[in-house]
Parts: structure tokens; C-alpha cells; sequence
């Protein structure tokens, strides 16, 4: 089942381990990339670039 939850972050790489539950998935690493957001493949959690966060990461 895919969630609808957005999280908003500060940081241009995140980890996601669907909740750490035993319903949850492997945890895996997502980058922003230069739209500044991603979605989870297991899950479908958005994660969403704070705005002015992340200026000059590589």
C-alpha cells in the first residue's frame, strides 16, 4: 500500500525504512536531486527539500 505522507527535510540525501515497523521495508537511501524532492519506491513517501536548505550541497 503506498502512503500519502510528505515529509519536509533539510538535507539533499534521506533514508527510508517505511516507518521502522514490521510492516516497513529495507532501508534505503534517496537523493533530491535538483527538483529538490523524491519518492519512495517502496512506500511512496515524498520527501521534500526545505526551502533555502541544501543551498551549495553537492
Amino acid at each position: 500500500m503506498k502512503s500519502n505522507e510528505t515529509q519536509i527535510v533539510t538535507e539533499t540525501r534521506v533514508a527510508c525504512d517505511g516507518g521502522g515497523d514490521p510492516s516497513g521495508h529495507p532501508r534505503v537511501y534517496l537523493n533530491l536531486g535538483k527538483e529538490g524532492s523524491v519518492e519512495c519506491p517502496y512506500c511512496g513517501k515524498t520527501f521534500i527539500l526545505k526551502e533555502g536548505a541544501g543551498a551549495g550541497a553537492h
